[in-house]
């Protein structure tokens, strides 16, 4: 949890000015949305989270 505020904070909302509450909330659902399906992460073997969560679920059910 906190890699994934750390990365809101230093790659997404630093960049941007805001005018609304509502307009950060909306952005803040769409980096969301990108760091779970499309942003590539190192750790879990340049997978996106929701590909590693499939992945994983694949090997535990023929556990």
């Amino acid at each position: 949890v906190e890699r994934f505020f750390g990365s809101l904070k230093n790659e997404w909302l630093l960049n941007v000015v805001y005018l609304t509450r509502d307009a950060m909330k909306e952005d803040v659902e769409e980096y969301i949305r990108y760091y779970n399906h499309e942003r590539l992460h190192t750790r879990l073997g340049d997978l996106t989270p929701i590909d590693y969560e499939k992945l994983q679920s694949q090997v535990s059910y023929w556990a």
